[in-house]
């Protein structure tokens, strides 16, 4: 049951609060180690270490300094080691020089042999002995003062005073390691004395209220003292096992990691814990391409994989902040104090870039990256289960625009209710559509030939005019779409509108070819083949006539899209790769595609007159479609020094405000007419597009 996220062994910082309570504690604790030592009956001493029963108490001592009874799932407080029964024993029957001499050598040794850290053993010395010192001075108080040459016997008259003496005990212990844990976690010391006092107070009472037992043993049968083995033994191993069941509930198996029970009560306190000016973030991070891990080298290489995260994931956060499992490759991660929203995604960087170290496995090594969203109380919702459910929408949002890390934007949030309010209007307007409303329209833009004006074509643009909102921007309700079930039923309008208006043009002396953006999402419908047959042969089209613009999540291999891709080639629809540039594009694949032109991201198309790290990017993008026998396509050329440089670097086709802005059929139908005296599309092979955004 080791907890990963324990970082005591950590130092603390010269000057923080925690190394100034650890470095006072430590100071005073071994004070009065000191002045206890020089209170010690040198005599008394030796004779007593001459005899049997000192040496039985020693070794029992550090036998129960070496493993703690854990009673509380807080790990970070640690649990109550049995020596204490035998230390306190020895303070009632021997006095504390005594006492605290034997505490401390059982404390070292357990620092040596567990690997603790040096300010650990250094301050667990000096609780111990202020502990035991709180305790001398009650007995003190009511006269009694043991040491090795008259040692102490209690009677039943003496138990008011032992009780108190073990109060006191536990008093002093419990607060001034809850209060180093509270700094180390930046915790509130209340809240860490109701989690861990508790438990932890009826393990103490057991072994406090031995001890006297112990002392009335040693005093008349030393020799039985080591049965007192026996009963410890039974608290300790009843005590593990509902430490195991409590451990289990609240805890992953594979990585030790709080589960989803766990986050809920340590969200819960920290939002009833958070201050007016600070906030608490809730992280979701999901692993890209884990499913690759399991699929090529199995489920137990899989395991490995994700307990290196979670060891990776602990240590890269403060202490205090929860790191937990969700399942499979879904982890989260607690804040429960964070400044603002750059702070939360200085963290979330960080993490991302504990988790891009490769990671070597069975003789393979393997690049780990993750997508991480952010919410934060009370900026975006009040409670567990919002919080959870906005960090799991911002998290999408991140592995669906490959930026890695996203804060949640309740606009892009398609659960919230005034996005669902604007599916339903969507639904309704693709339903008025079909029966004849007018909400949804194609607006189309030309492209041009930058070499000789010629008219390449047009990109239809869906426009969408809310009856109550207005215009609404197609970056709006085409995500909207494409996280919905609409998605299908507005491609399906998109390309029936664009098809009816390219038979227009075509039976009407305009041979216009048609681009029509589609979504990685309508590849992997196999009815997208069939749909567009019908439309060509219904209208009297020939494939040429329409052109589907697709991104460059096609290139990433994926079967579905390759299987679409073969059909629509098959059909001899052209495909046109859009937005290039800004993608992971293989080139391999590019090259096998049936792809016939490749549109540059206007990103990179309107800087190449200011910035020449564009130029030389672009004019690179343009040379490489060349050499595969592809078209390049400008998009976003708005000034005619952009459209030389393009044309001198040899760029085919441009698209944007220079040539044309977005118009309704009747407008572009007047423009296409206007300039039909420039030399055909189909010299090029190409016609005009469709696009639903733009």
């Amino acid at each position: 049951m080791t907890d990963p996220t324990d970082t005591r062994d950590t130092g603390p910082r010269v000057g923080t609060p925690l190394w100034a309570f650890l470095a006072g504690i430590t100071v005073i604790g071994f004070t009065a180690l000191l002045v206890s030592m020089l209170r010690l009956d040198a005599t008394g001493l030796v004779e007593l270490a001459g005899t049997a029963l000192f040496w039985v108490l020693a070794v029992l001592t550090i036998l129960g300094e070496l493993r703690p009874v854990m009673v509380s799932s807080a790990a970070s407080v640690g649990g109550t080691y049995p020596s204490t029964m035998f230390t306190f024993a020895v303070l009632l029957h021997f006095g504390l020089p005594v006492a605290v001499l034997l505490q401390a050598v059982a404390v070292a040794l357990n620092g040596v042999l567990t690997r603790k850290a040096w300010h650990r053993v250094m301050f667990n010395i000096a609780q111990s002995t202020l502990a035991l010192t709180a305790a001398a001075v009650v007995l003190g108080a009511f006269g009694i003062v043991p040491s090795p040459a008259a040692p102490w016997e209690p009677g039943v008259p003496d138990l008011v005073p032992i009780a108190l003496a073990g109060i006191a005990y536990f008093v002093t212990r419990a607060t001034l390691v809850c209060g180093a844990v509270a700094l180390h976690e930046r915790r509130s010391i209340v809240r860490v004395l109701k989690a861990t006092a508790g438990p932890q107070s009826l393990v103490y009472a057991a072994l406090l209220g031995m001890a006297p037992l112990v002392v009335v043993v040693m005093d008349h049968s030393p020799g039985l003292v080591p049965l007192f083995v026996a009963p410890l033994a039974a608290v300790y191993f009843t005590a593990t096992l509902s430490m195991r069941r409590d451990h289990q509930a609240l805890h992953d198996e594979l990585t030790g990691l709080p589960n989803r029970k766990l986050l809920i009560v340590s969200t819960e306190e920290a939002l009833a814990e958070a201050r007016q000016d600070e906030r608490v973030g809730l992280f979701l991070l999901d692993l890209d391409r884990f499913k690759e891990v399991n699929d090529t080298m199995g489920h137990p290489v899989g395991d490995r994989l994700l307990q290196m995260v979670a060891h990776r994931l602990t240590h890269s956060v403060r202490p205090g902040d929860v790191v937990a499992r969700l399942g499979g490759d879904e982890f989260a991660v607690l804040l429960p104090s964070i400044r603002d929203t750059h702070a939360a995604r200085e963290v979330a960087a960080r993490l991302r870039a504990a988790l891009t170290e490769p990671v070597r496995l069975e003789g393979m090594t393997f690049d780990v990256d993750a997508s991480v969203g952010i919410a934060l109380y009370p900026d975006h919702a009040p409670d567990f289960e919002l919080l959870l459910q906005r960090a799991d929408v911002a998290m999408y949002l991140a592995k669906e625009g490959r930026t890695g890390v996203e804060l949640y934007q309740p606009d892009k949030d398609r659960n919230s209710p005034e996005r669902l309010t604007l599916l339903g209007d969507l639904r309704r307007a693709i339903d008025d559509r079909a029966a004849g409303g007018g909400e949804l329209r194609l607006h189309y833009q030309p492209k041009v030939g930058l070499g000789s004006g010629a008219v390449q074509g047009v990109e239809a643009l869906l426009r969408w005019r809310h009856p109550v909102h207005g215009t609404i921007p197609p970056s709006e309700f085409v995500p909207l779409a494409e996280q919905s079930y609409l998605m299908r039923q507005l491609t399906a309008y998109v390309i029936d509108e664009a098809l009816a208006q390219a038979a227009r043009w075509w039976h009407g002396g305009l041979r216009v070819q048609v681009s029509v953006n589609i979504s990685a999402r309508d590849l992997l419908d196999p009815a997208l083949p069939e749909q567009l047959e019908v439309g060509l042969a219904r209208y009297g089209l020939p494939p040429a006539a329409i052109q589907l613009e697709v991104t460059e999540r096609i290139l990433t291999g994926d079967q579905a899209y390759t299987e679409t891709i073969k059909a629509l080639a098959t059909l001899g629809v052209p495909l046109s790769l859009d937005d290039f540039g800004t993608g992971y594009s293989s080139l391999i694949r590019l090259q096998r595609l049936a792809v016939s032109e490749v549109k540059i991201d206007a990103s990179f198309v309107r800087r190449i007159a200011d910035s020449a790290d564009d130029d030389r990017i672009v004019r690179s993008i343009v040379d490489l479609v060349r050499s595969l026998g592809l078209r390049s396509v400008a998009e976003g050329v708005e000034s005619d020094d952009v459209a030389m440089r393009l044309a001198e670097m040899g760029c085919d086709v441009g698209q944007g405000w220079l040539f044309g802005e977005p118009m309704p059929p009747a407008e572009v139908t007047a423009w296409l007419r206007e300039h039909a005296g420039a030399p055909a599309a189909t010299e090029y092979g190409y016609e005009p597009e469709v696009s639903h955004t733009g």
